[in-house]
């Protein structure tokens, strides 16, 4: 029997970099194959030749046996291929079924849309692979894992055979991890083949069967999963071993650098999405957020940096109020920040390297003279951050676009960093990168702390948050309702009470306010 996927000899180049350099990889029909390796590794630009988003310059694609040519993914979907990309691609206005069958209508006469017809495809689908979703359902009221199952099922809607999942845990809580494994285990025994790219290494381990290992655009090797362990993937993709995110002895001061106060913001509904919110963040502190997203975190994080105003409450750096104040003021007040998405908040896509350094900095040194730019101390400056933190690129000239989303993420930690500030912001701040960055990104995060850096840390991986931080607060329906001390919690523990599922066990208890307070202090 054919492999469900053979790539022979895949090369594609692009200006000062080989992307890919003669990458073979051989999927069998029924497998989960994971793909793992290094931020720029390749395997983005390699899924995109699979998907049918951008041509090879050289090498040989055969699906089910037959050697095929993509050229849009159309022609991938119409071979059997779909992708379920990291950020997913649902509009939250419309209905479970309509985002399904959107681009692929059933119509009846007149050209008016079948939606008895389509809902019955979904309920054959939903059966057959054992994912079943209401088809009336707004997207906007769905949990995230339910919002992936969606885009799977959409997928899957479109008959694909061969699913390629990107990043598909990168936001789920432990439990949601398990339904999603448990759903690819139901796809796989229905004979779908998975192609699964992900940088958490035990994750990879659990759902695979078998791993490739891509570096600096090269396959490193093919292993069967359990042949090896998360250290040795770990050395196959970046030499080094798994590091870890502990932060060791506490450097918490008693200095207060950012304190909110009974922080509320409403939406465009009049609803409460940060709601009576107070904390406070000590000098050489690292306070953690846990939260599944849509819970007010990111409101939160807006509110904080001034890009959303607050309907009531307050927010004080080192004592001082900037509740009002603009977001250059705060930031050239010392507050530094790590957007949560770093395409749409955090990077100039096509601008080059030097001036995306400068973006929230450009008003002071190194970056301005006056009221001009200067293009010689930023492009200087810039160099130094490529080399300290080692953003991978031909020269400080090139677009922002051009790299790697690990290497655009250190860029951004490199921006902030440099700027010395007294209060990070960080949101997400190694999402979708890889164990050698993220190190990198954990290894300034500490050391920052140790010279008296405030950190208010938001993170969908639990593994960080309980490692880096010294507190952690739980952040559900916009309230805090509960602080924790990260050394007595694991994964699983805090995934239960940011779904809520710990809180109503403890309701039981009748917890106290201080414990529910949100201000670690």
């Amino acid at each position: 029997m054919a492999p469900a996927i053979e790539l022979i000899g895949i090369t594609k180049r692009f200006p000062g970099v080989i992307a890919n350099d003669n990458i073979n990889l051989t999927v069998e029909e029924g497998e989960v194959h994971a793909i793992c390796g290094e931020n720029g590794a390749g395997k983005s630009t390699l899924m995109k030749i699979l998907y049918g988003m951008q041509p090879a310059d050289e090498g040989v694609m055969k699906v089910f046996g037959e050697e095929v040519t993509f050229g849009s993914p159309n022609d991938a979907i119409d071979r059997g291929i779909g992708m379920v990309h990291q950020h997913l691609m649902l509009a939250d206005q419309m209905s479970v079924i309509e985002n399904v069958i959107l681009g692929s209508e059933p119509t009846k006469g007149g050209g008016i849309i079948d939606f008895d017809a389509a809902k019955a495809h979904l309920a054959e689908v939903g059966s057959a692979y054992g994912l079943t979703v209401d088809p009336d359902d707004m997207i906007d009221t769905l949990e995230i894992g339910e919002r992936q199952r969606v885009e799977i099922i959409k997928v899957l809607y479109r008959g694909a055979k061969v699913l390629i999942l990107d990043e598909p845990t990168a936001v789920l809580v432990p439990q949601e991890v398990e339904e999603l494994f448990n759903n690819l285990r139901e796809l796989k025994a229905d004979g779908a083949t998975i192609i699964f790219i992900d940088h958490k290494l035990q994750e990879v381990l659990e759902i695979s069967d078998s791993i490739t290992v891509i570096r600096r655009g090269k396959t490193i090797a093919t292993v069967k999963a359990s042949d090896v362990t998360a250290g040795d993937l770990a050395e196959l993709m970046v030499g080094e071993e798994l590091p870890s995110p502990a932060t060791g002895d506490s450097t918490v001061t008693t200095d207060v650098a950012l304190e909110v106060n009974g922080l509320t913001v409403l939406d465009d509904d009049e609803r409460a999405v940060v709601d009576d919110v107070s904390l406070k963040v000590h000098r050489g502190e690292i306070l953690g957020i846990a939260g599944i997203e849509g819970n007010g975190q990111s409101e939160l994080i807006n509110a904080i940096v001034g890009t959303w105003s607050a309907n009531s409450g307050n927010v004080r750096m080192a004592g001082k109020d900037i509740t009002t104040a603009s977001v250059r003021d705060r930031r050239e007040a010392g507050l530094g920040y790590v957007p949560q998405d770093r395409h749409r908040e955090g990077l100039l896509l096509d601008a080059p390297l030097w001036e995306n350094a400068a973006l929230g900095h450009q008003t002071g040194a190194p970056y301005s003279k006056g009221f001009w730019i200067d293009r010689a101390s930023s492009r200087d400056h810039t160099g130094t951050i490529r080399s300290e933190f080692d953003v991978r690129s031909p020269n400080v000239d090139v677009s922002a676009r051009a790299l790697s989303g690990g290497n655009q993420q250190k860029l951004i930690i490199g921006r902030e960093m440099t700027a010395h500030p007294d209060v990070l912001i960080a949101a997400h701040p190694t999402r979708g990168i890889d164990v050698g960055a993220q190190a990198d990104v954990w290894n300034q995060i500490r050391a920052a702390r140790a010279e008296g850096l405030a950190t208010l840390l938001i993170s969908a991986d639990l593994d960080e948050l309980i490692g880096l931080s010294d507190t952690i607060v739980v952040m559900y329906h916009g309230k805090l309702v509960a602080t924790l001390d990260p050394s007595e919690i694991d994964p699983r523990t805090l995934g239960s009470y940011m779904t809520g599922a710990a809180l109503s066990d403890a309701s039981a208890t009748d917890p106290g306010p201080s414990e529910l307070s949100g201000d670690p202090s």
